[in-house]
């Protein structure tokens, strides 16, 4: 019986600029297309943390240049760019692996505008961390130099933070139901969607990115896929992260995972979001489970032989 997955893919999946996302994207073909030859349909999201980054900051340079003509570009509008840009890249890449293995498989990308709450406290709160890496130093003169807030980010460095709302609706989910159902794949919900609010019939645009790792979790519920696969640097989720009592995590129920979660075990700006994410589709249908792993051991962790996979079992 086929299995229908939804692939989050994080940011070592795609490379920090064009050169890096040019080759990455070739390699993170191969581990899609071995799912997708192994017989699984596949819908694919990603991150764009570096990539909504550097268009922000290019569009603001080229409006510090010329203001008049070229005015302030709002940060929806780069989170759309940024859905084009690597879904162009990816979409290629993932076509021409897999017919080179002889497989005719249609790939598509689906520009997704995600629906959230104008009233959801994250705008209050910035969190998300967003473009290059920076020294404190520079970060600091760059937050008074342009009003922005930063914050280090898993100690590689100081970033810029936006807000970024709890996703609640896909507005373009019947077109990605209908191309999923056709065979194809799915490139969708880049960098979490577009945010929007609505606005009696109009869809706004509102300065936020949200969290790829929950808006897949609402991907996935919309599509009734049964497996949520959330691709991330490290092959296990760990408890004692980078402690000498580091344990990996391989079989997990919801309720222990929210224990954990609970306890504190995991980084509210890294590994939080990805095992909030894993709970909440575990929990949504019986049956449904969630896998968390390296990029390259993704079909691995399908078959049980590494990774964390969360799930609700019946004692749970």
């Amino acid at each position: 019986m086929v299995k229908r997955v939804v692939v989050a893919l994080g940011g070592n999946a795609l490379g920090n600029n064009l050169l890096e996302q040019m080759k990455a994207v070739k390699e993170t073909s191969k581990a899609i297309a071995d799912l997708i030859e192994a017989g699984y349909e596949v819908i694919l999201s990603h991150g764009n943390g570096p990539q909504v980054g550097m268009i922000q900051l290019a569009m603001e340079g080229l409006s510090l240049l010329d203001s008049e003509n070229c005015p302030i570009v709002p940060l929806s509008v780069c989170v759309a760019m940024s859905q084009s840009y690597v879904g162009y890249d990816l979409q290629n890449a993932l076509r021409e692996e897999l017919l080179n293995r002889g497989l005719v498989q249609p790939v598509a990308t689906v520009i997704t505008q995600v629906v959230v709450d104008q009233a959801d406290p994250a705008f209050a709160n910035p969190t998300k961390p967003i473009g290059r890496f920076m020294e404190k130093v520079e970060a600091e003169q760059l937050a008074a130099d342009k009003g922005i807030q930063i914050m280090e980010d898993a100690g590689r460095g100081y970033r810029q933070v936006v807000a970024s709302p709890k996703p609640q609706e896909i507005v373009e989910v019947e077109t990605i139901q209908i191309l999923v159902n056709s065979g194809q794949t799915v490139i969708a919900c880049g960098g979490g969607g577009i945010p929007i609010v609505k606005e009696g019939n109009h869809l706004k645009g509102v300065a936020a990115v949200i969290d790829k790792d929950f808006c897949s979790e609402v991907l996935a519920e919309a599509v009734d896929a049964d497996l949520l696969i959330i691709l991330t640097a490290v092959e296990q989720v760990c408890i004692n992260y980078g402690q000498p009592n580091q344990q990996a995590l391989s079989q997990v129920s919801v309720s222990e995972m929210e224990e954990l979660a609970a306890a504190g075990h995991f980084a509210p700006g890294s590994m939080l979001p990805k095992v909030e994410a894993a709970i909440a589709f575990a929990k949504s249908k019986p049956g449904r489970q969630t896998l968390i792993t390296l990029l390259e051991k993704a079909h691995d962790g399908i078959v049980g032989k590494t990774g964390t996979i969360v799930r609700q079992y019946s004692n749970a």
